[in-house]
């Protein structure tokens, strides 16, 4: 099955506009870099955790997919497969953060270390060699799972018989249970590694989780999108049906409430405890014009969105649906600028050009990558078990 000339034409148009808009963010990023480099670390850092977070969380969506079954996975999968498969530049794009530990993180600095007993107490974790082993482990850890990931999934597509493709899809199933723990426990440290380290004097041992939910939202709200995009090409179009959009809006609905019940049960234990080392990182967030970007979340990645998606007919209309996912989307974006910049910027939020240039600069090369790897494969998985269902219940 391969892709209509239309469809190629248009993935080649935007691989072309994404690897410019790439190439001119990171020069300009560059240019930051010298002109300020403490600013420049805190863009980067942003934009990475950002678009790192879309590929992970799409690993795992397709994972909970295989896991599970369902014909929802039958219609979303060349947009998560084509997000996962970008893992290997996140690896690469890490490099330039390794070159300003010293800017982001107290602990990195031994002059503050030396100064605070906190800081000392937990060096014994929180320091440079460990912490880049622990990348190390992160990385080769999610690129094998997505290797394997991959390749199994196009031995199951490749396959001539049922027998076959059963057999594989067992393996996958079983490999997907392994992934989630391990995707699970990596990100939880990965996320007190990169963004709640950034204040070493506050801890919660909910964050990880908050942080990886905050992923699978994003990853749902981008395939919702992409696969809005590509609704109108065959063969998806001769196969995707407001039953479709409908479960895949139930599923996008369920993330934001999952989102919501996370983020407001860290929340209320952190502030029924009332303890001063504990509320610190609410207090940066909630004072100096940052409580109205809290607020902004609250509304527009939970409450509207929740709203808007309780309505049938919402859910089951296309383009209605994209809008909603662009709009949690992009406040995925807020929530980890909300997360990221208190740390530096306590009197009140602060966007420099770099933040701007940042996000424009890795998410053009990794929207390069991404319409490659989407031009690679059918926009339908070939023999896949849950294909034939996603026709029928069509």
């Amino acid at each position: 099955m391969s892709q209509p000339a239309t469809l190629r034409s248009h993935l080649d148009r935007l691989q072309r506009v994404a690897l410019l808009a790439g190439a001119a963010g990171l020069v300009l990023c560059g240019v930051g870099a010298f002109l300020n480099p403490a600013q420049f670390f805190r863009s980067y850092l942003l934009a990475y955790l950002f678009w790192l977070g879309l590929a992970l969380g799409c690993l795992a969506i397709l994972m909970v997919h295989y896991l599970a079954g369902g014909a929802w996975g039958a219609i979303l999968r060349r947009a998560l497969e084509s997000a996962m498969r970008t893992l290997p530049l996140m690896a690469v794009l890490f490099v330039p953060l390794l070159f300003g530990l010293g800017e982001l993180y107290s602990w990195a600095r031994p002059e503050a270390v030396a100064g605070d007993e906190l800081l000392r107490h937990k060096s014994a974790y929180l320091n440079v060699p460990f912490f880049a082993a622990r990348l190390a482990v992160y990385f080769i850890a999610w690129l094998t799972v997505a290797y394997l990931v991959n390749r199994w999934s196009l031995r199951q597509e490749q396959a001539t018989d049922w027998a076959a493709r059963d057999v594989m899809g067992r393996r996958l199933a079983l490999l997907s249970g392994f992934g989630l723990l391990i995707y699970g426990i990596t990100m939880t440290f990965a996320a007190v590694d990169w963004a709640m380290s950034l204040e070493p004097q506050w801890y919660s041992t909910i964050y990880g989780i908050l942080f990886l939910v905050g992923q699978l939202l994003g990853a749902m709200s981008f395939a919702v999108v992409i696969t809005a995009l590509l609704a109108n090409y065959e063969p998806l179009s001769e196969v995707i049906s407001p039953d479709h959009l409908h479960d895949i809006g139930n599923l996008l609905v369920t993330c934001v409430l999952f989102w919501a019940y996370i983020a407001f049960a860290q929340l209320l234990i952190t502030w029924a405890g009332n303890l001063p080392e504990e509320i610190s990182w609410y207090v940066h967030r909630t004072q100096g014009g940052w409580q109205w970007v809290g607020l902004s979340l609250a509304l527009f990645q939970f409450a509207l969105p929740f709203i808007l998606l309780l309505s049938r007919d919402i859910k089951r209309h296309v383009r209605r649906l994209a809008i909603i996912a662009a709009i949690i989307l992009f406040m995925h974006l807020v929530d980890v600028f909300w997360i990221v910049m208190p740390a530096f910027y306590r009197q009140g939020p602060s966007l420099h050009w770099l933040d701007v240039v940042a996000v424009v600069g890795i998410g053009g090369v990794w929207m390069t990558i991404f319409a490659w790897q989407l031009k690679g494969r059918a926009l339908l998985p070939l023999h896949d078990p849950s294909l034939q269902g996603a026709a029928e219940h069509g």
